[in-house]
Parts: C-alpha cells; sequence; structure tokens
C-alpha cells in the first residue's frame, strides 16, 4: 500500500472561492488492511490498549436493512462470517469477532464509533452487531450488550481526490503525494458523550459533545444530505460534472432554497441557539463553491442506500402532515430516472467503472432494460466491504 510508503502522512487541502491552504497530517501512525492481514487486525482491535474502534464504511458497509435498520441474516457476508468467525469480511463480522477475543481474555469492550452518514448510526451499529452476535453465541451476545455505541453527525464535503489534485498538490509542495485529502472550510463533529473506556479531548480541536446527537444528524441528513442527493441526480441528468455545475443550471437554485425551506425545516425538530435560516444560506454557498469540484455521479452512488434516510423520511413525514412535498418526490424521481443508466440528452453511462457500476453489453435505452435491470448491476463482493 503506497500510503506506508509515504509513512502516513498526507495533504489536507481545503479550498473555496477565496484561496486554498494545505497542510501536512501526521496523526496516522500505523496502517492495516483487512483483506491483506484480517489476523493483524483482529489482534489490533482485541488488544486491550485500543478503547475506541471508529467505522466509516458507507451505508452499504452495515450489511443491514436500510428501511428497517436490522441486519440482513441472509446477507452473503453475514453468512460468510458467522460460518467462519475466525476470518470474517465485514466490518460487522470483524468487530464481533474482535469483542470475542476480548470476552475470552478477559478484556472490558471497547466502545462503537460510527462515523457515516445514517440516522442515529450508534444505535443502528449497535443493533446489527447485538443481532450478529446472537446469531453467533448467546454469552457473547450478552457481553456485546454493554458495548457502549454512541451516535455522531459529521458535517464536511470531501470530494473523491483525482489526478489533477495530486499534480496541483505536488507542484504546491515539490513531492508527489499520492492520497492527498481535498475539503472545504466549513466543519462540523457532534458526538454523544457516552465512552466507555474514556475518549481523547477532542474538544480542543473543535468536537461538539451533546447528550443526544440525533437533532443534529436529522438536521444535517435532510438539509444538506438530500438537497446534495436531489442535486446530484438533476444535475447528472443534466450534463452537470459537479455540484456547483449542477447549481449553475437554471432554475436549480430556487428549487434547492424552495425544497430546503419549503418542505425539509418544517420537519425538524428545534434546535436551541441554532439559527436555520442561517445554516440553509451556508449549505447554497458550499453547494456554489467552485473549486471544491464534487462530482455528481459520487454523490447518486448508492441511491438504494441513500434515499430513505435522505429523502424519503421527509416525504413520510410531510405526507402524515398532509403537506406537500413535490421538490422532495421529485429528487427521487430524478434518481429513479438516473438509474436507467443514461442522461437527458440521450449519453450513455458516464460514470467511472470505479464508482461502483458496470455494463453487460445492454443498451440502457432498449425495451428490454426498462424492464430488467440486470444490464447495469453492482459487481460481486461490492455490498458490505
Amino acid at each position: 500500500m503506497r500510503w506506508r510508503l509515504q509513512d502516513g502522512l498526507y495533504t489536507l487541502k481545503v479550498q473555496d472561492g477565496g484561496g486554498e491552504t494545505l497542510r501536512i497530517i501526521g496523526s496516522v501512525v500505523e496502517t492495516l488492511v483487512a483483506p491483506e492481514n484480517p489476523q493483524a487486525v483482529l489482534a489490533r482491535m482485541a488488544d486491550p490498549a485500543t478503547r475506541i474502534v471508529s467505522l466509516t464504511v458507507t451505508e452499504k458497509g452495515y450489511c443491514h436493512n436500510p428501511a428497517t435498520g436490522i441486519l440482513d441474516d441472509d446477507h452473503p457476508d453475514v453468512l460468510h462470517d458467522l460460518q467462519n468467525p475466525e476470518k470474517p469480511r465485514s466490518a460487522i463480522g470483524f468487530i464481533v469477532e474482535a469483542l470475542a477475543r476480548r470476552q475470552a481474555a478477559g478484556v472490558d469492550a471497547f466502545t462503537l464509533l460510527s462515523c457515516d452518514n445514517l440516522p442515529s448510526n450508534g444505535h443502528v451499529l449497535k443493533r446489527v452487531v447485538s443481532r450478529f452476535a446472537e446469531l453467533r453465541d448467546p454469552e457473547l451476545a450478552a457481553f456485546v450488550a454493554d458495548v457502549a455505541s454512541p451516535s455522531t453527525m459529521i458535517d464536511r464535503i470531501v470530494p473523491a481526490t483525482t489526478d489533477a489534485d495530486r499534480a496541483a498538490i505536488a507542484v504546491a509542495l515539490g513531492v508527489d503525494d499520492a492520497w492527498p485529502v481535498v475539503t472545504e472550510p466549513f466543519r462540523q463533529w457532534v458526538v454523544e458523550d457516552h465512552f466507555a473506556l474514556g475518549r481523547p479531548a477532542w474538544e480542543e480541536a473543535g468536537v461538539v459533545f451533546v447528550p443526544e446527537v440525533s437533532v443534529f444528524e436529522t438536521m444535517k441528513l435532510r438539509l444538506l444530505n438530500g438537497s446534495h442527493s436531489t442535486l446530484a441526480y438533476m444535475g447528472f441528468l443534466a450534463g452537470a460534472e459537479t455540484v456547483a455545475d449542477a447549481m449553475a443550471l437554471p432554475g436549480m437554485r430556487p428549487l434547492i432554497e424552495g425544497l430546503m425551506r419549503e418542505e425539509v425545516s418544517p420537519t425538524l425538530p428545534p434546535l436551541a441557539g441554532f439559527d436555520l435560516a442561517v445554516y440553509r444560506s451556508a449549505l447554497i454557498a458550499r453547494f456554489n463553491n467552485p473549486s471544491l469540484r464534487h462530482r455528481t455521479w459520487q454523490i447518486a452512488m448508492d441511491g438504494s442506500q441513500k434515499l430513505p434516510q435522505r429523502l424519503l423520511g421527509t416525504i413520510h413525514d410531510r405526507m402524515r402532515a398532509g403537506a406537500s412535498c413535490d421538490r422532495l418526490m421529485l429528487g427521487v424521481a430524478a434518481w429513479m430516472y438516473y438509474a436507467r443508466g443514461f442522461d437527458e440528452a440521450g449519453e450513455g453511462d458516464r460514470r467511472p467503472r470505479s464508482s461502483g457500476w458496470s455494463h453487460r453489453g445492454i443498451d440502457p435505452r432498449s425495451e428490454r432494460s426498462g424492464k430488467d435491470r440486470r444490464g447495469l448491476s453492482q459487481p460481486d463482493g461490492g455490498l458490505c466491504r
């Protein structure tokens, strides 16, 4: 892994229309790759010195049903890890096997810290881990029942790094960096303060610790992520490469502003001391950031996993209240149109192969493709890693 050749160092590039700053980050002291050496990863997780295990594995890494938040007992990786507990493939399998080893050694359980875009992400993680442990062994399930799993909300836009980013950073620094991270100035990390074995003083770096994070995460998932997905699907269909390009399309800004102000904001619980109007304005400015170049196809990936918490929950609340949700439903309709595999101009799939989709020789505009979605499929093994 080339990151090891960089001693875990990488460049953080923060940019907006006003310029950019570069900073070398040196907080990564060791890198272990689970598929290459699963036993080393399990040993590190089972080590008494390990007090927190955090996850950023995307929604699909939880091997769960997004509509219910419950573990998919029949998921191929779940079945594999139940049959081969010492050779897990999924994140859930690694967690439970590490906890089993700590239980056997008389070591207290670590704290689980989900950092993914899921509502009540800590509760979802605890639920799927507990269910997996229950399927393995009742005594292990009793041990896992006491695991701390605080929920979190992270708000910062981080596009996929491109070769152009690497080239620009190489020119600016005079060294090659294979793994730079490009982002925006805005950042917010809210965490429930519930850690079994203590925690670092992250508040010194700006983390906000609260008793309950759900209000923050609902606001972020519905306002930022819901708007982002709507922008991505509609922008992609219109030929826009980036979010900023999509925002520049005729009528897009008033659509997104109306979606946030008139359809999303009324569904949000009150948050003392927080000005939603200011946050909405900040989101519009962030979406318009021309330097960030957040690709629409990147946001559009895995829509079936993302839309329940980003759009469908809001639509449900609006419909239950007898209120309109036309803009929200337009976002869902755009996703359905996007899933056909070509844009409004009739152009074929412009997503890179690494985006998780592949063609199998079927023209998405053919009659068959309208009835048979096997023409567009995810590559094998891409669900739970």
